[in-house]
């Protein structure tokens, strides 16, 4: 793994954890983070399916370390980066890696929810209890994330133009 790529790990991991304080959804026992999700999408997109899945852990441990996560923050977040760099990584499209974000986090995610609050937490709620805000908060979180990755690219876009535009005047 490349300096570049941990570096790019480590931000997004210090993105995530921060911002989850400024906008997150209340889903009971734990708490639904549209910013984790939108990292998930971007990450995978980057950087790939497995160092997705290392971020979004990274972020997990590091809400639940600091107090302000739940342990639901494992399963959802890391099934959703594994599925967005997956499904990235087959279609080659943004709005495919969004997909692969809801249905890792929100319905996968979401039903895996169930048994770890059952063990973990004390909780004997069902799996739609889970699933509609994680799913709630894995689309809000999706569309943010490939609405910045499409400013990202047309921002290359527009730089890498104005290079090579540079360079033969």
């Amino acid at each position: 793994m490349s300096v570049q790529k941990l570096t790019l790990m480590a931000m997004f991991a210090a993105i995530g954890t921060l911002a989850s304080h400024i906008f997150w959804i209340p889903a009971g026992v734990a708490k639904a983070f549209p910013v984790q999700h939108a990292i998930n999408v971007i990450a995978g997109v980057i950087l790939g399916p497995l160092p997705a899945v290392i971020v979004a852990f990274a972020i997990g441990l590091l809400r639940n370390l600091f107090g302000v996560g739940s342990l639901l923050a494992f399963p959802g977040g890391m099934i959703g980066a594994l599925l967005a760099g997956y499904f990235y990584r087959k279609a080659k499209t943004y709005g495919a890696a969004a997909a692969g974000e809801w249905i890792g986090t929100g319905l996968i995610g979401g039903v895996i929810a169930v048994p770890v609050a059952a063990l973990f937490l004390g909780s004997k709620t069902g799996a739609f209890f889970f699933v509609l805000p994680f799913l709630t908060s894995s689309v809000a979180g999706g569309i943010i994330g490939w609405m910045v990755l499409r400013l990202i690219r047309k921002s290359s876009y527009v730089n890498l133009n104005a290079e090579s535009h540079e360079k033969s005047v």
